[in-house]
């Protein structure tokens, strides 16, 4: 069932495999501080978005939106629909998904491989994110059609619902001893879903939201960024989902220093995603500045596999103007300081 904390040895769908993902200590602090990379790379699709794709199709089913041989529609930049697909393949429906060229070809590519009808809304060539135009043809798409649901990712409650078992997982694993949750904004379901269920079970902790320099989520200046899956453009309305009040702390990474974590990261073994990047590089700054023995938790919402023609590409990120040899090594450097002191 949806949130248990312990998986069967054999299972019969797909969706049976979400959760329970790993925790991994990735650095620790000379005062004993530790920080932990809760991996959400090892559910299925390689992200955490299929844990809310799924409870948004519950949730829409149980209300009656949603009947056999129906359509859900959504907007995504890639993850969310990734999600989508396999839910609505397990299940039955028809999926389409509302994209831009922004999203990282891989994530199309699978997309599609999955049986997802894509509907682009932006012609060919430009890799401009498109987040308001994306989500008023999805509405479009949905409107008045009969059994066809606009899952409408940021504002839908069930899309912080779904993470609810995040909460649970940790809790269960570190018996309760977590002082730090730091993770990537965007929807605000990730995030302030974990955080709301967490505070039911901690006395108290501290969350840190990071979003891309760019966004508008913690105030101007606006700007286009390439981390994707994140962050609120100009242009966009912030999600229903994003509660200030759940985020202690909101800062800004730039790309540049989100990508040469994730490059930096990848030389320890480890593949992560770009806005994934953004995340660790604000925890293993913050880290050494903890008290004495904390426990930080970064939440990795998607592995790096997807962004190897993007940010482990040095032709693409050069072009961009993102590769920075410099920036890669500091953080190498810092990392390495930081390994060495479990």
């Amino acid at each position: 069932m949806p949130g248990a904390l312990h998986r069967p040895a054999v299972v019969s769908l797909i969706s049976d495999l979400i959760g329970r993902t790993p925790l991994l200590e990735v650095a620790a602090s000379e005062t004993g501080s530790r920080l932990l990379l809760k991996l959400e790379m090892f559910n299925p699709t390689g992200t955490a978005k299929i844990r809310m794709a799924r409870q948004m199709v519950l949730d829409a089913e149980e209300r009656g939106a949603l009947r056999p041989g129906g359509r859900i529609v959504e907007s995504t930049s890639g993850n969310t629909g990734l999600g989508l697909a396999v839910i609505a393949a397990e299940r039955g429906y028809t999926f389409t998904a509302v994209v831009d060229h922004h999203a990282c070809a891989d994530k199309l590519r699978a997309m599609k491989a999955l049986g997802t009808e894509l509907v682009h809304v932006a012609d060919r060539g430009t890799d401009e994110l498109a987040t308001a135009a994306r989500e008023e043809l999805a509405e479009d798409l949905a409107r008045g059609r009969d059994n066809t649901v606009f899952t409408e990712q940021h504002n839908n409650p069930s899309n912080g619902v779904g993470y609810f078992p995040v909460a649970h997982e940790l809790y269960e694993a570190l018996d309760g001893r977590l002082d730090v949750l730091i993770g990537a904004v965007g929807t605000g379901g990730a995030l302030c879903g974990t955080a709301r269920e967490l505070r039911t079970l901690l006395p108290s902790f501290t969350t840190i939201g990071v979003e891309p320099k760019g966004s508008i989520a913690f105030g101007g200046p606006a700007h286009d960024y390439y981390q994707s899956g994140t962050g609120t453009p100009e242009g966009a309305e912030i999600g229903a989902l994003v509660d200030f009040r759940l985020i202690d702390e909101g800062v800004k990474v730039g790309d540049v220093e989100a990508f040469a974590t994730c490059r930096a990261v990848a030389r320890t073994g480890l593949l992560i995603g770009g806005s994934a990047g953004g995340v660790v590089h604000e925890a293993l700054v913050r880290l050494p500045l903890l008290p004495p023995g904390s426990t930080m938790v970064a939440l990795v919402n998607d592995g790096g596999e997807k962004y190897l023609d993007t940010v482990f590409d040095d032709a693409w990120m050069q072009d961009r103007g993102l590769l920075d040899p410099a920036a890669e090594r500091e953080i190498e450097e810092l990392l390495g300081k930081l390994r060495g002191s479990r």
